[in-house]
């Protein structure tokens, strides 16, 4: 009867046991506070143990914990090759809460390492799949090379693209900001436009700086174009939003070879753009990838955290922008967090408004050199900045679910952290142009207030500090002394060609390298011309008035010709060459090899006439003041020579030749002019000099 009895029960029990396994299922258990709890996605170096055990929760029907029931860990799959791989506790029983867990020792290969946790029978949710990356000891070193690299590639791409869109627009870009600016919403849309197309904000603030300082533009119509500005800049986070990773490198096939074979330079400068694009969307890549690893890093997940205060997000975005000088570039640093589901969309709108703030630095350190009005285009885009985030600061949360509310929902049933990745990138955008539209909404009726309070703000220029000239060798107490006061003019006289050679060696640079910081320097010189024109003029004037030898009163007057032919080469610089050089600093236009080297031939020969002129003119040489007259002759034929060659070039279509010629031809005439100068004091010599003459 009992071993009849076994037989009954025993198979009771089996199904009695495989019932209550019906009614049991495993799940990975979540906690309040610890990310990652389940140890599910986790990363680890390789060959250590893992940092949090696998966890699963052994529940009932009626979701309450079960304790002591075993659970299975097995390998699924791990990377070729592996060695050491371990399973700690294969098999283990659920505690009072209904946790079993184990640890994983990884082996010798990176990569990705499945985990099966599972309770006996075939039933659903018995088993569930845990995935532990593995990754190299240096893994912290190749992150910043792939963020480095990434960050290298997307401002490069940002570059080739923004050149592109400049070479194919032309100067076309300067001439708007120049004109098309009385109306403020045509300013804004100048503005934004040109920003689209120079792929930088701060760039094209940088210019209305310099604008403003040359006297191109007025500070009140820099207001509209500001406004514009900021939203131009915005289109650059929209692009960079839409997921074209997957088709960067077709973009950068096809940009190179539009490039590299077309032969029109308007598809060259499509193929760039293509290019440049393929380029920033590739970087975009490396830097995503470089980041998968910081997912599960905590220390980094609890810093991100941290930047949901705000201020502390503001001021990093604002540091982050100033250092690279791109809110694009930082807004793409962003939307690529936000791909990988690290950064969450309150935490990102802190960053954006400091790189709003950030943009401002480059025009405020653009500015630290130029005038006042100069300095009131940064002053209000700075301005303008600081009041937005001020509005907007108080208000993440709901400005947050604002953004939300207006932005795509995303495809439906996918899980929480990939409907983030999916959905983020597009809000930052959204986030990035709201901001930007709604500032410039509010802020375009009161320009003429914004542009009263920066006239008040502006610091005032300090009076310049009249520079005091003074002569060297004229002295008053030797008027009476004539032979002696006439020596002493031609000293001074001296010293004033050697004033106008200066000038005359300083005026190239601008034209050819477009620095007008010097134009300031020759200003100055030319000033000095003056005022020793006029003293020496003086002080001979009082020598003739005395009762002195005619041949004293010729040389005097000899002495006059011979300053006024120095003054004249002092007014050709100042009232021809410097607002041309000025006009030149402004524009994209350069001189083609072949003209550069004539004017550079040139302007050595005249400097070379300049020399000769005042040593023919301190030691009465009548040889060398021959021999400047016949260097004269070749120059001129020169000069006639040189600007054949230049419409040569102009035939036969040299396109730098073409863009320069006027101002090329300007420079030639006005070198010719003062070689022809110089040559006068030679010939004032001559005739003084010549016996016939003086009767």
């Amino acid at each position: 009867m009992a071993f009849l009895f076994i037989l009954v029960y025993q198979p009771f029990c089996i199904a009695g046991n495989q019932q209550e396994e019906k009614e049991i299922k495993i799940v990975k258990p979540v906690s309040a506070g610890v990310l990652n709890f389940s140890g599910d996605n986790q990363y680890q170096i390789v060959k250590l143990k893992t940092e949090k055990p696998l966890r699963v929760q052994v529940m009932d029907q009626d979701m309450q914990p079960v304790v002591n029931f075993p659970v299975y860990f097995e390998t699924v799959s791990t990377p070729p090759n592996v060695k050491g791989f371990l399973i700690q506790n294969p098999v283990v029983y659920s505690d009072s809460t209904g946790i079993a867990k184990t640890y994983i020792i990884l082996g010798s290969e990176e990569g990705e390492y499945e985990i099966s946790a599972k309770i006996r029978g075939n039933y659903q949710e018995n088993v569930l799949i845990f995935e532990i990356h593995a990754r190299r000891s240096n893994w912290i070193f190749m992150l910043i090379i792939g963020l480095a690299g990434g960050l290298g590639l997307f401002l490069l791409g940002m570059k080739m693209m923004s050149d592109g869109l400049q070479k194919a627009a032309g100067d076309k870009t300067r001439s708007l900001l120049s004109s098309l600016t009385h109306n403020r919403l045509i300013a804004v849309g100048v503005g934004a436009f040109v920003t689209m197309v120079i792929q930088s904000s701060s760039a094209t603030t940088v210019m209305l700086v310099s604008f403003v300082q040359s006297g191109l533009m007025q500070f009140a119509q820099s207001l509209g174009i500001i406004l514009g500005a900021d939203i131009g800049t915005t289109v650059t986070a929209q692009l960079i939003a839409f997921k074209l990773t997957d088709y960067s490198l077709l973009m950068i096939g096809v940009g190179f070879a539009v490039q590299f074979l077309s032969k029109g330079s308007r598809l060259k400068n499509i193929g760039r753009i293509i290019l440049g694009f393929g380029i920033l969307f590739f970087g975009m890549h490396i830097m995503s990838e470089s980041m998968v690893p910081l997912r599960s890093h905590e220390p980094f997940i609890e810093k991100l955290h941290k930047l949901e205060n705000p201020f502390i997000g503001i001021l990093i975005g604002m540091l982050f922008t100033a250092l690279i000088q791109s809110s694009a570039a930082f807004v793409g640093i962003l939307i690529v967090l936000g791909t990988q589901g690290l950064l969450s969309l309150e935490a990102a709108i802190p960053l954006l408004l400091g790189a709003n703030l950030g943009t401002a630095v480059t025009a405020i350190l653009a500015s630290l050199n130029t005038n006042r009005e100069a300095k009131k285009v940064a002053l209000a885009h700075t301005f303008f900045k600081v009041v937005g985030v001020l509005l907007f600061a108080w208000w993440i949360p709901d400005f947050a679910q604002f953004i939300q509310g207006i932005s795509p929902k995303g495809p439906p049933g996918l899980e929480e952290m990939n409907l983030l990745t999916h959905v983020l990138p597009r809000q930052i955008a959204n986030a990035h142009t709201v901001f930007n539209v709604a500032l410039t909404i509010v802020a375009l009726p009161f320009t003429s207030l914004f542009a009263k309070l920066v006239n008040k703000l502006a610091p005032k220029e300090k009076e310049p500090e009249k520079i005091t000239f003074r002569v060297k060798y004229l002295e008053e107490k030797y008027i009476h002394n004539p032979t002696l006061a006439l020596n002493l003019a031609k000293q001074e006289v001296i010293r004033m060609g050697q004033n106008v050679q200066d000038m005359v060696s300083d005026i190239i640079l601008p034209f050819f390298i477009k620095e007008t910081t010097i134009l300031d320097e020759i200003e100055m010189k030319e000033e000095k011309v003056n005022f020793l024109r006029d003293e020496i003029k003086r002080y001979l004037i009082k020598i003739t008035q005395q009762d002195i030898l005619e041949a004293r009163v010729q040389e005097a007057f000899q002495i006059i010709y011979t300053v006024n032919e120095f003054e004249q080469m002092a007014d050709l610089i100042s009232k021809n060459l410097i607002p041309k050089a000025k006009d030149w600093a402004l524009n994209k236009l350069e001189f083609s090899d072949a003209g550069k080297k004539e004017l550079m031939d040139y302007h050595v020969k005249t400097q070379k006439q300049i020399s000769r002129a005042i040593e023919v003119f301190r030691d009465v040489n009548l040889e060398k003041a021959k021999a400047m007259k016949a260097k004269y002759k070749q120059y001129r034929h020169l000069a006639i020579e040189l600007e054949r060659m230049h419409f040569s070039r102009l035939k036969e279509d040299v396109g730098k030749s073409i863009e320069s010629s006027e101002i090329h031809l300007e420079l030639m005439s006005t070198l010719k002019m003062i070689t022809g100068l110089a040559t006068n004091v030679a010939r004032i010599l001559l005739e003084w000099s010549n016996p016939k003459k003086n009767n």
